[in-house]
């Protein structure tokens, strides 16, 4: 059952990422662009975003969903995952993260993984890390698949119904004579 807050609160929108299955064609630059951002080199493995193809045409990706509870944050036995309430991004303290792996096993959305050289705990902060001031993913994929889309941090809905709302609402039509996936 969903519950909200008391109406009289200001609620700031937090940011996920959603992409558009008609427009993505699977071809994981914005994995790449990821990695590069965030590591300095092209490595899919340890992207913050996770493309994924369902047979036999549908491509789509995995990224933090801003959970409302999230249970990466409750799982972590050293107490270094937080949720910035403000933006929703989630937050690793790389000083500290030891890459148990309980945060991957209880990421109900697979949005969490460990790094293949610094073995930590890894998912999407929509670029805060980086010099950047918006996810690269979305300025540098090719077809303009993924969007940035606003999720209300008050809900506590499981967000794959969060994500069925923002799909069921729809993407900008494509320009014209743009092909589609």
């Amino acid at each position: 059952m969903a519950t909200k807050t008391k109406p009289t609160e200001e609620v700031k929108m937090h940011e996920i990422l959603v992409v558009d299955e008609r427009r993505c064609t699977g071809c994981e630059i914005c994995e790449s662009v990821c990695s590069m951002v965030h590591d300095g080199e092209f490595n899919p493995l340890n992207a913050r975003i996770h493309r994924i193809r369902l047979e036999p045409i549908i491509n789509a990706t995995i990224s933090c969903v801003s959970c409302f509870n999230p249970s990466c944050v409750s799982a972590c036995p050293l107490g270094i995952i937080t949720k910035n309430d403000e933006t929703g991004v989630i937050k690793i303290d790389y000083n500290k993260c030891d890459g148990c792996g309980a945060c991957v096993r209880f990421c109900e959305y697979g949005a969490i993984t460990i790094h293949t050289k610094n073995k930590q705990a890894i998912t999407c902060d929509l670029c805060e890390s980086t010099e950047f001031d918006k996810p690269q993913c979305v300025e540098y994929c090719p077809k303009g698949a993924i969007f940035v889309r606003e999720v209300d941090p008050s809900q506590d809905e499981n967000r794959i119904i969060t994500l069925g709302k923002i799909i069921k609402k729809g993407f900008p039509e494509p320009a014209e004579g743009e092909i589609l996936n």
